[in-house]
């Protein structure tokens, strides 16, 4: 028979009293987090807290992938590339949830953001800082974001110093020079503030790691790792444009931006590109 009260009973050494003690709530933090949904829409429409939640939940994973990024970039400047690659390996895990976070958002119709679209003012992802630090920690630097924070000094302190630190690519291409591998010398010089672009020079280099792999292992397998991490941004990026599409066609953006056209430019933008050139290369 089954159980009758369709009830757990409590374990004797379960906590119940919880008075003074660190609590699930406490450590979580729990009360401010679930108290910072301020639906702005009057009278308030039912969908916007799902669009607020979406957001903030993106923002969560975000400044884990930073920390991971950061984390990664110190254990490359070690040495330690195998130390490196599991923040790596855990990116890529939180990309992977990111993307397939897309699909909760596609189950907003037009119709009803159009409701509480007009509500949100001039507020718009493209003012995402943590973003903005990720894409310039992977490469895709842009002097003139600095520029959209201006007035909150904390948010410009975080993109500037991603702005003025090394990327992930410039620290792998480190240490890899380090390892005897020829990286051009004006790779390993460049002023790392700007947008990372393609030297014609490394691609042989890269050619031989792919082409000598039980020599270069563990540089293969790294670089096939960046190239997970710039597929998995690619993906997004692409869902993104897609979810955009589906909500408001081709309207602009509220940030002001042309919407689906400018998200559509962003699939150029390429943070490794001669882990893709070498393909064309190998084999020939």
């Amino acid at each position: 028979m089954g159980n009758e009260a369709n009830e757990r009973a409590l374990e004797e050494g379960i906590v119940t009293d919880l008075k003074d003690k660190m609590t699930y709530g406490s450590y979580l933090d729990l009360d401010r987090l679930l108290g910072s949904q301020h639906p702005v829409s009057t009278p308030e429409h039912h969908d916007e807290m799902l669009f607020i939640i979406q957001h903030q939940t993106t923002e969560l994973w975000l400044k884990l992938m930073l920390h991971e990024l950061g984390r990664a970039r110190d254990l490359l400047a070690a040495d330690d590339l195998r130390g490196a690659l599991k923040p790596v390996a855990r990116i890529k895990h939180i990309q992977d949830v990111m993307t397939r976070q897309w699909s909760v958002l596609a189950t907003l119709t037009p119709t009803e953001y159009a409701e509480f679209r007009g509500f949100l003012g001039n507020a718009s992802g493209f003012q995402s800082v943590q973003y903005r630090g990720v894409e310039f920690a992977l490469g895709n630097k842009n002097e003139k974001m600095l520029g959209l924070f201006r007035d909150h000094p904390e948010n410009l302190a975080l993109l500037t110093a991603e702005w003025e630190r090394p990327t992930l690519y410039d620290e792998f291409l480190r240490l890899a020079a380090r390892r005897g591998l020829p990286i051009p010398a004006s790779i390993l010089e460049r002023d790392v503030r700007q947008p990372y672009r393609e030297t014609d020079e490394l691609i042989p280099v890269i050619r031989e790691v792919y082409e000598n792999t039980q020599e270069h292992w563990e540089l293969y397998e790294a670089c096939e790792e960046l190239v997970d991490l710039e597929d998995n941004f690619q993906f997004w990026r692409f869902r993104h444009l897609r979810t955009v599409s589906r909500t408001i066609g081709m309207k602009k953006g509220t940030g002001g931006s042309t919407g689906v056209d400018f998200l559509q430019r962003a699939l150029s933008l390429t943070f490794f590109p001669e882990l893709y050139s070498v393909r064309t290369e190998i084999g020939r």
